[in-house]
C-alpha cells in the first residue's frame, strides 16, 4: 500500500518477532497485521500488543475469513478485521475510520459478530452479565455504533471531546473491555443498540 493523504508508511516488518520489535523503537497510529505470521502469529502479538500499547489502533489483515476467526480477533481487541480480498480504497476506509471512531465494522465483521452473538445468547461469556448504564452512558454508545467520531459525539451530547473520551474509556472499563469493538459486542449481545 502506498502512502496516500493523512497517511504515512513507517515501516515494515518481515515477521511477527520483527514487528513487535519494531513497534518498540517506532510506534504507529495504526498497525496493519496478518494472522498467519513467523516466529510470532497474529493470535499471540495481538495478546501482547494489547498488554502493552492499549491504544494503538490494530487492523487485521487476513486470508481468513472464518466467523471463528472473526470474533477471536475482535474479542482480543482487533479494531478492524479485513480479508486479503479488500481493495485499498476499503483499507484506507478502515485506517481512517480506526482513526475517527477507533473501529470499523464492514459487512462480513458485521455478519459474523452478530450470528456469533445470537449462538452465545444464553452462553455466559467474558462480559460480566449486569452492567448499568446511564442515560448519557447509552446515548454515547448508540452514536459509537452509528460510526459517529468524538467530535460529532460531543456536539450531539454538549460535552467535550475530552469528556466524551473519559466517559468512553469508563464505559470500556465497566464492562470489561480494552477496545470500542467489545464495548459495541457487549452492546448488541445485551440488546443496547435495538
Amino acid at each position: 500500500m502506498k502512502n496516500r493523504e493523512f497517511i504515512r508508511i513507517l515501516w515494515e516488518a518481515e515477521d511477527g518477532k520483527d514487528m513487535m520489535h519494531k513497534l518498540k523503537l517506532k510506534k504507529p497510529d495504526v498497525l496493519i497485521m496478518d494472522i498467519k505470521m513467523p516466529e510470532t502469529d497474529g493470535i499471540r502479538a495481538l495478546q501482547l500488543i494489547r498488554k502493552e500499547y492499549e491504544d494503538l489502533k490494530v487492523i487485521i489483515l487476513s486470508m481468513y475469513d472464518d466467523k471463528e476467526t472473526i470474533t477471536r480477533m475482535m474479542e482480543y481487541g482487533a479494531n478492524a478485521y479485513l480479508t486479503k480480498t479488500a481493495d485499498a480504497d476499503e483499507i484506507y476506509k478502515a485506517i481512517i475510520s480506526c482513526m475517527n471512531s477507533d473501529f470499523y465494522f464492514n459487512e462480513l465483521v458485521n455478519s459474523v459478530v452478530l450470528l456469533k452473538l445470537q449462538q452465545k445468547k444464553s452462553v455466559r461469556t467474558f462480559y460480566p452479565s449486569v452492567v448499568k448504564f446511564n442515560e448519557k452512558e447509552l446515548k454515547i454508545l448508540k452514536l459509537i455504533s452509528e460510526d459517529k467520531t468524538t467530535e460529532e459525539i460531543s456536539e450531539d451530547v454538549f460535552l467535550s471531546p475530552r469528556t466524551v473520551e473519559t466517559i468512553r474509556q469508563n464505559m470500556k472499563t465497566k464492562v470489561g473491555v480494552k477496545t470500542i469493538a467489545g464495548l459495541l459486542m457487549y452492546g448488541m449481545r445485551n440488546h443496547l443498540l435495538d
